[in-house]
């Protein structure tokens, strides 16, 4: 294995050219999994680190690959050793900043090529997660399993496991001929791992000869609320249409603060203005896979239960007692949101205090 604090630096145009595929990948335990870590525009290590590595442990030896800008990564990588990583593989550039997507694949592709034994490679699933999910599968000859729920190593194969259909299905699929890239649904798994003291490499990559989309302005939305994003939040507190209007939707609110809960919404409550629609969840929104997810006054429907139906726990309140939702809800109370939920923040308030 690489030695600690290796350096090098790619060649110009070197980080262009695809490469080749790998047939007959070893997926036993001393292969290696790769991991794309996510880094907000603060500085901070995103949330989805933390599954990201306990799902690579399963499937060998851990590994971060960090794309970033240079600079003093040291608080970064004893972060990703308390989670688990063996390796922490940074690919620093002055243009990762500036360019969108290009920069993570071509870290991606580089770690692959300098860990030989790479049986998968992990990336969040989101909009930019598929993306350069899409883009580094291609590079590397491997094959693409978006959206997965769970993982696991089976007779030496990456198994994916999907959910379907609104959660009708569980689909599994794995990967032949090739390495699989996978986009893990945020919340997915979660377990602990053992922390490590993680061997550092560093390389920097050199983009100047790489087609890319540009950005040329970032605007970052407020987030004074104080709670957590709804992606990886463990608890979700939703509102539907059944919540009536906007100003009614703080009750919403309400109960997501008094859980330390993310807020959520169904589309109609969406569309019906009562909220934005960067918290609507569901097939054309957000996929959240929660421990505990709250509905409250939503009826059901197909496209938002494709969207949290993966939720560890699953709570409905609905004064309509025929409501679809109730079909996949662990605990149901049929009852006005109104009367329900002011009790139940009341109650929380006298048990913590």
């Amino acid at each position: 294995m690489p030695a600690s604090n290796w350096q090098s630096s790619l060649p110009p145009g070197a980080s262009s050219n695809p490469a080749k595929p790998r047939s007959n990948i070893r997926n036993d335990t001393v292969s290696t999994a790769l991991t794309l870590i996510e880094v907000s525009p603060s500085g901070e290590i995103r949330g989805s680190a933390k599954m990201l590595l306990a799902a690579a442990t399963r499937l060998g030896t851990p590994v971060a690959v960090l794309s970033t800008t240079p600079g003093d990564h040291s608080e970064h990588v004893k972060q990703l050793g308390d989670l688990g990583a063996h390796h922490v593989f940074i690919a620093e550039s002055t243009q990762t900043d500036s360019l969108l997507a290009t920069p993570a694949v071509e870290s991606l592709a580089a770690a692959f090529s300098h860990f030989e034994t790479s049986a998968a490679v992990l990336v969040t699933n989101s909009v930019e997660g598929r993306e350069i999910a899409g883009r580094l599968a291609v590079r590397i000859g491997g094959g693409l399993t978006i959206d997965a729920i769970d993982i696991t190593l089976v007779n030496d194969r990456v198994v994916a496991r999907n959910s379907v259909f609104g959660g009708a299905f569980d689909v599994e699929s794995s990967i032949h001929g090739g390495p699989a890239v996978i986009t893990l649904r945020q919340g997915s798994i979660d377990e602990e791992v053992t922390a490590h003291t993680p061997d550092l490499i560093t390389i920097t990559l050199s983009l100047t000869s790489v087609a890319a989309a540009t950005i040329t302005s970032r605007t970052e939305a407020p987030t004074d609320s104080g709670r957590p994003d709804l992606r990886g939040a463990a608890t979700v507190v939703s509102g539907g249409r059944g919540v009536g209007s906007k100003e009614d939707f703080l009750l919403v609110e309400q109960l997501a603060d008094a859980l330390g809960a993310a807020v959520g919404a169904s589309r109609a409550a969406v569309d019906a203005g009562y909220i934005t629609h960067s918290l609507q969840v569901g097939q054309t929104g957000t996929i959240v896979s929660p421990q505990l997810y709250i509905a409250l006054g939503i009826s059901g429907a197909i496209q938002h239960l494709a969207g949290m139906q993966t939720a560890k726990v699953i709570v409905a309140v609905n004064k309509d007692p025929d409501a679809p939702i109730f079909d996949f809800t662990d605990f149901g109370i049929v009852g006005d949101i109104f009367t329900v939920i002011p009790q139940t923040i009341e109650a929380l308030h006298r048990f913590r205090h």
